[in-house]
């Protein structure tokens, strides 16, 4: 089929893209999620890596503008903005670049010679480093003002503090030992065998082991008995890291550290559920795919290692080559990453679906089908929301894509000034309109599972939309290959729905083979 006749049967057959935002706003998620918007356009609402402006219940003009980076990769602007979520401390927020992704702009660079982030902009003043910026905002919005205190006041609590701060700096120096250089020999391991435990290995489970007897020594979750309610600055100096050694251990060595049968980190376990309780968490959370990417820009390669066997496995789900994690029909929780030990997307979307918590916080018991429908609505909403500004993106994977000379980042699937296959574009915006329709479509799934297989009418209308020609499909192919693989978490989505949406990427992908 031509360009020409491929075009007169989008027009024809597939619904545009102002009639999915139509479709996608009359959904319940949908409904929620604009109306969520507007409140974050004012200041209010949840915690989103998108915001760039936090009132909270404040009416003055937030008088500190926090820098950060734009993809939600930096792990010093996630704890920063964790404390800010937690304190509710008002601020701008202006979204910059990383240097592996892209470039900062002439203005942010006169204001940080050195480009650093996160960082603070008080009454003309700049301030940088993640920890003094912390510290201070604690200070400037005290207790005595209503804000929560996130330092110890005690001298035996302070004296703690400072003994687990130095303790996470050894075990950042540890967890790049283990990651970031090739492993020199192998050590035994009482209970888990010789294979896989390096020298270096060792050293980590030592250090993290000390982390997790500190965790289980408290009354509530967190590393300090002053605020069991809540987490405090130590917890936050800690998550953003361990949340990137749980991924880079799982893809590099084969350790899932959450695995407590294996490993019995139960302080650990215990902490990583309270944080995923918590929607702030979620709104800066990454998925393990988003961080075995964005992590070697900034710290260098990781080195293979470890336990072969569950290293590969661990690798297949995360990169979604098992033939299950990107899938359809997708399973109801992610057996490396689990969903639902807390909120798996913004409350207001499981509340507009009668969505709630069981007795102690968790969403495990709640019915798949459910969870699936609001997960798919979620991501449905996204896309429509998005719809040509995804396909011109996507088009970048097309045959003619990519082609122009142009500056290159040093994260491997950053391009920012790539260019699209404008010929092949057409097709592919065609391409995921029918599959966004596909997508929000919850209704006519192949035996009525959400979490199925879409009713073969869409693989149907997707062939006759791309058409015949082998190469406007491997064209299409190509560019939603693109699309799947850049696909990131929390940047786009909360991993429960960006699942969906890469799953059913790759069944368009496939009708289309």
């Amino acid at each position: 089929m031509s360009t020409a006749s491929g075009s007169s049967a989008i027009e024809t057959k597939t619904p545009s893209w102002v009639d999915l935002m139509a479709q996608s706003a009359a959904t319940q998620a949908g409904k929620a999620l604009n109306h969520e918007m507007h409140l974050r356009s004012q200041g209010r609402g949840s915690a989103s890596r998108e915001n760039t402006l936090r009132k909270f219940d404040k009416y003055a003009e937030p008088a500190v503008t926090l820098y950060r980076d734009h993809a939600a990769w930096c792990p010093y602007c996630q704890k920063t903005m964790l404390l800010v979520e937690e304190k509710q401390i008002p601020v701008r927020i202006e979204l910059i670049n990383m240097r592996s992704y892209g470039d900062k702009s002439r203005e942010y660079l006169q204001k940080v010679p050195g480009g650093l982030l996160p960082a603070i902009e008080v009454r003309g003043q700049v301030i940088t480093e993640s920890q003094v910026i912390m510290e201070l905002l604690d200070q400037w919005f005290p207790q005595s003002q209503g804000y929560r205190s996130m330092m110890p006041s005690s001298g035996e609590n302070k004296a703690k503090y400072q003994r687990l701060a130095a303790l996470e700096r050894d075990l950042f120096g540890h967890w790049c030992s283990v990651v970031f250089r090739p492993e020199r020999g192998i050590a035994g391991f009482l209970g888990g065998g010789s294979e896989g435990m390096s020298a270096a290995m060792n050293g980590f489970m030592d250090c993290i082991k000390e982390v997790d007897r500190y965790l289980l020594s408290t009354k509530g979750p967190w590393f300090l008995d002053e605020q069991t309610d809540y987490p405090t600055m130590i917890d936050f100096i800690y998550v953003s890291h361990v949340e990137r050694m749980l991924a880079s251990l799982a893809y590099w060595k084969g350790v899932d550290l959450r695995d407590v049968k294996k490993w019995n980190l139960r302080g650990l376990a215990a902490w990583l559920e309270a944080f995923e309780k918590r929607e702030p968490y979620l709104a800066f959370k990454s998925d393990y795919y988003t961080h075995v990417m964005d992590i070697p820009p900034q710290y260098g390669p990781g080195y293979e290692g470890g336990f072969s066997k569950d290293r590969s496995r661990f690798q297949q789900s995360i990169l979604g080559t098992d033939g299950k994690s990107w899938h359809l029909p997708l399973s109801h929780d992610d057996p490396l990453q689990p969903l639902y030990k807390g909120p798996p997307l913004p409350l207001c979307v499981l509340q507009a679906h009668g969505i709630e918590p069981d007795n102690v916080g968790t969403y495990e018991s709640v019915d798949p089908q459910l969870m699936a429908t609001a997960c798919r609505s979620m991501a449905a909403w996204k896309l429509a929301n998005n719809g040509a500004k995804v396909a011109q993106f996507a088009a970048r994977g097309g045959p003619q894509g990519s082609k122009n000379p142009r500056k290159t980042f040093s994260a491997p699937l950053a391009d920012p000034y790539a260019a699209p296959d404008e010929k092949i574009q057409p097709l592919v915006d065609a391409a995921l309109r029918v599959i966004c329709a596909a997508l929000m479509d919850t209704n006519s799934n192949e035996n009525n599972q959400v979490n199925g297989l879409p009713n073969s009418s869409y693989a149907a209308l997707l062939r006759e939309t791309v058409g015949d020609s082998r190469d406007g499909r491997l064209g299409v192919v190509s560019s939603l290959e693109y699309l799947r693989d850049r696909v990131g978490v929390p940047r786009d989505l909360p991993l429960a729905a960006a699942r969906y949406l890469r799953a059913y990427l790759n069944w368009g992908i496939d009708a289309l083979s």
